[in-house]
């Protein structure tokens, strides 16, 4: 258990402990999670039947387990509407996924890493669309996080490479820190960030960061799609069509 002199109620933190394993393992039992957290079974289960009553947990009836019920969705939510800027670049996102074909991803910094807040797909997609919301990501190998990490100042950069190893996802991952010093220079004097199958085999993407008034990034959005349809052609003409919806999003901000 994590300690920290600003924890007042420990029953409280041993109850989101508990929550908190959910974000790793979809479906616990109380055994289970006594074993993880070295909580004695009965305090588990009075803590997940009380997680259960308010509907932050629900329960299988043939097993007993538990997964996350309703009013953790209703959190997620909640946290996606304190960004304004969900609401502002819902419509544009999906103008530019129309218009490309691809997906969209919108995301901010959170604890140097990504944090993604929405997705749009084109309107004719056959694809299972799914909620993004709260998903988080490394920034060294998606485009998301080397558009916004490339326009932060010196001081931020160092930082995070100091207190990050930088991590291989695929073959293509950058994982050498002076390597990733030269991308993010190229990411900047090109206006745009390219995750070349760097998270994830097979897809590529392009990105860009948002500002806010004060000329600080804000946000990113991207371009996402499989690496195919990424032809220098395609990615020349959507950094345009890019740049161009990020200015109307930034103007309302």
């Amino acid at each position: 258990m994590a300690e920290n002199n600003e924890i007042k109620v420990k029953s409280l933190q041993k109850a989101l402990e508990i929550l908190n394993l959910f974000t790793e393992k979809p479906v616990l039992g109380v055994t289970e999670v006594s074993e993880y957290l070295g909580i004695y079974k009965s305090t588990v289960h009075n803590i997940l039947s009380t997680l259960k009553a308010m509907e932050y947990l629900e329960q299988d009836e043939e097993t007993g387990k538990y997964r996350l019920g309703i009013q953790v969705f209703n959190l997620s939510k909640a946290l996606g509407d304190t960004y304004s800027i969900t609401k502002i670049a819902g419509p544009y996102m999906q103008e530019l996924s129309n218009h490309t074909g691809e997906r969209c991803y919108l995301a901010v910094p959170y604890r140097q890493e990504v944090l993604y807040l929405d997705a749009m797909y084109p309107a004719d997609s056959i694809e299972l669309m799914r909620s993004i919301l709260g998903e988080r990501a490394q920034m060294h190998c998606t485009g998301l996080g080397k558009a916004m990490l490339a326009n932060m100042g010196e001081r931020e950069i160092s930082d995070y490479l100091e207190h990050h190893e930088l991590e291989a996802f695929t073959e293509n991952s950058i994982t050498d820190k002076e390597k990733f010093k030269e991308e993010l220079v190229r990411t900047k004097q090109r206006g745009y960030a390219i995750d070349d199958m760097e998270h994830e085999f097979g897809i590529k993407c392009i990105a860009m960061p948002v500002f806010d008034r004060t000329k600080n990034v804000y946000a990113a959005i991207s371009i996402s799609g499989l690496a195919q349809h990424f032809t220098d052609e395609n990615i020349a003409e959507w950094a345009i069509l890019l740049k161009k919806y990020i200015r109307k999003i930034e103007s309302r901000l």
